[in-house]
């Protein structure tokens, strides 16, 4: 058997196998013992049919094709076997002879990643900072929580709170119904539809209101743009009545605050660890983004996209609840079109998944049995909230090997971005606790890489 190898861009290699004579004699003798078991030849009994007469039953082609499609995988995986060529898929074949047989196969291999000087990265982190102005809202979202709503006998002021019967007309023709429905008004927002809140006031209760409004260019096709009537009989009104911002409203609040000015700091400690994780996750983002900006070299098999672009479809069609066929009917697009639309993104992830794993392995950054129990257990206190009873049906979530080793790779994936951002910040000031709450951009690019250079290195077919 002779072999050639050529490298060629994108992480891929091209073997030109040609099969000698004796294989390729040896391979056809294998095709017609496995072609006289399965084919019917009038007048001989299923596996006695002499080869000569087989041949002219099938045509001399069929017995090649078979014969081809058996020596072929055997051919390839020896070639690579030889060649110590690190195949993670399937290759694809292309036959350019048969007299002798000669085919190419292309060949996706493990990818090349070199993130050049990244020790050397910085980063500056911003400064945390809480605006008095952000409290002093929290504190007017917390004085409505707890407001009074007092009915009133008078007309409708904007703030109010009104409960009565809604008929929407468009072109004559009601749209929309909706008896005793509560909504309310804010100045600053849309209620029910544009202007609707601003032309109810000075309504008065019992009593038709008719209020011109016009429909939002998002509405149904055949009502946007178009002016309509809301009509509104008004049952009732209410006044919001605002406590006092002072120690006694302090001390009704939660678990209760000693002074209005022990609230406020509660208050600004909580935004502050907000604003911190917040900024933790956009600096995250932006050292992973300079990671990738860095690197010399990110060279990867376009399989390994095509396969990240395949899991978005189907967790798309997951998360809509749906079969995969029922979700590409209802987006009513082609299998192509949203492939295409979902690759930059697929592209992104690979890349992020890439340097993140080199990373981890220049780093030699591991995670033990130990990490992964004490994250379970993490987990399990948080989502049991102190029920004992629920303590042990949650560790039984994480008992399967698949559980586990899906929560190694997501520890694998944090501690590696744990160790970029002390590199990137490193004699900056010491960054503020990371929220545990939510996945972050960076932190979503779980490892896709060590899924994607799973070895699948025989053809599935030749053709």
């Amino acid at each position: 058997m002779k072999v050639s190898t050529q490298t060629l861009p994108e992480s891929q290699v091209l073997l030109e196998i040609e099969v000698d004579a004796d294989q390729m004699t040896k391979s056809m003798d294998r095709a017609y013992r496995k072609l006289v078991q399965k084919v019917n030849v009038p007048g001989f009994r299923k596996g006695k049919t002499p080869r000569a007469m087989l041949e002219r039953h099938i045509g001399p082609g069929r017995l090649l094709e078979e014969a081809i499609d058996i020596i072929i995988p055997e051919a390839y995986n020896k070639a690579i076997e030889d060649g110590d060529i690190d195949a993670i898929g399937q290759p694809k074949i292309e036959v350019t002879g048969t007299e002798p047989l000669a085919f190419k196969a292309t060949v996706p291999i493990r990818p090349t990643v070199d993130l050049g000087d990244y020790k050397s990265l910085r980063i500056p982190r911003e400064p945390v900072e809480v605006d008095e102005k952000d409290v002093d809202e929290s504190i007017e979202e917390l004085r409505h929580r707890y407001a009074i709503h007092e009915p009133v006998d008078r007309p409708v002021q904007m703030g109010d709170i009104i409960r009565g019967d809604i008929r929407i007309e468009v072109d004559g023709k009601e749209v929309y119904k909706d008896d005793d429905t509560e909504l309310r008004l804010h100045d600053d927002r849309v209620v029910l539809l544009p202007g609707f809140a601003q032309g109810v006031v000075g309504a008065v209760k019992d009593e038709p209101k008719a209020v011109e409004v016009t429909l939002p260019d998002d509405a149904e096709s055949s009502l946007a743009g178009k002016t309509g009537t809301v009509n509104i009989v008004i049952k009732e009104v209410k006044e919001e009545r605002l406590p006092d911002p002072n120690d006694e409203f302090a001390q009704g609040v939660g678990e209760g605050f000693a002074t209005i000015d022990a609230l406020k700091d509660r208050l600004r400690n909580d935004l502050r660890e907000r604003q911190e994780a917040q900024a933790e996750d956009k600096y995250r983002d932006a050292a992973l983004t300079a990671l990738l900006e860095n690197a010399a070299k990110v060279e990867y098999p376009p399989i390994i996209v095509e396969r990240e672009v395949t899991r978005f479809l189907e967790d798309q069609a997951h998360n809509s609840g749906m079969e995969l066929d029922r979700y590409l009917e209802l987006v009513k697009k082609s299998p192509e079109e949203i492939r295409e639309e979902l690759r930059p993104s697929a592209t992104e992830r690979v890349k992020s998944s890439l340097v993140l794993s080199q990373l981890s392995d220049d780093e030699k950054i591991e995670v033990t049995e130990s990490d992964i129990d004490a994250e379970i257990e993490r987990l399990v206190s948080g989502a049991s909230a102190g029920n004992p009873e629920q303590v042990e049906r949650y560790r039984q979530i994480f008992r399967p090997a698949e559980a586990r080793a899906s929560l190694s790779r997501s520890l694998l994936t944090r501690k590696t971005l744990e160790r970029l951002t002390e590199i990137t910040s490193e004699g900056s000031a010491p960054s503020p606790a990371t929220s545990k709450s939510k996945k972050t951009e960076a932190e979503a690019a779980v490892p896709v890489a060590e899924a994607a250079v799973a070895s699948e290195s025989a053809p599935e077919e030749a053709s």
